[in-house]
């Protein structure tokens, strides 16, 4: 008796054990049910994580904007050859550390997605890869289709540039900020602005965001 009551404790112990390390193993990996679940949203949509500065809705809504903007104007939508557009750096004056090339990148790449047959870009944040290129091509060190002599580099006729200002008020009420969004196309040859608009957003809110 005592003998079997000796592995019967055994067996339940081992058994208890299995038991503990088996739940340990499962509930590895398994999503917390009183945490908050990863939403998936629209990049345009308002989300229930937001501050007072710029998100993601404001920077799709104003892109938008200026690229139906620029591609109606007469030097665009009339041109009888294709305009060759150079984008310059956007400057930021507000109080948000932005990625502020979000911004030309998007107007570009919309153009280039609708309007592709009415305006060419050049990527002259590219140029020392194409120098480094071109300069291969010279030495011979690579072959090339056409003459490597020729400069083929192309000039602009026009230089795509933005701006966001701000303006911020605090008070024990909360925060309130305003941008403005503005943007430019300007002649190369004359420095002549042919083009420009812009887009306002305010928001206010109890508490202010980190942004990076």
């Amino acid at each position: 008796m005592k003998n079997s009551s000796s592995r019967f404790l055994l067996l339940s112990s081992l058994a208890v054990g299995s038991a503990f390390f088996a739940g340990c193993e499962t509930t590895q990996g398994v999503r917390n049910p009183t945490g908050v679940p990863v939403t998936e949203m629209r990049p345009d949509e308002r989300g229930f994580v937001a501050g007072t500065g710029v998100e993601s809705q404001d920077l799709v809504s104003v892109t938008d904007k200026m690229a139906r903007s620029i591609i109606g104007i007469p030097q665009i939508a009339r041109a009888p050859v294709k305009p060759v557009i150079v984008i310059d750096p956007v400057v930021n004056d507000t109080r948000f550390p932005i990625n502020k090339d979000l911004f030309t990148d998007r107007i570009r790449i919309e153009l280039n997605k609708h309007a592709i047959d009415r305006v060419t870009f050049l990527a002259r944040d590219r140029m020392k890869a194409l120098e480094r290129e071109r300069a291969l091509k010279q030495s011979g060190q690579v072959t090339a289709s056409a003459d490597p002599h020729v400069t083929e580099f192309r000039g602009a006729d026009y230089f795509l540039t933005g701006k966001l200002g701000g303006l911020t008020t605090r008070t024990s009420q909360g925060t309130s900020d305003y941008i403005l969004y503005s943007f430019q196309l300007i002649n190369a040859r004359t420095s002549e602005i042919v083009w420009e608009d812009s887009s306002e957003i305010k928001k206010q809110g109890l508490e202010d965001a980190a942004y990076r």
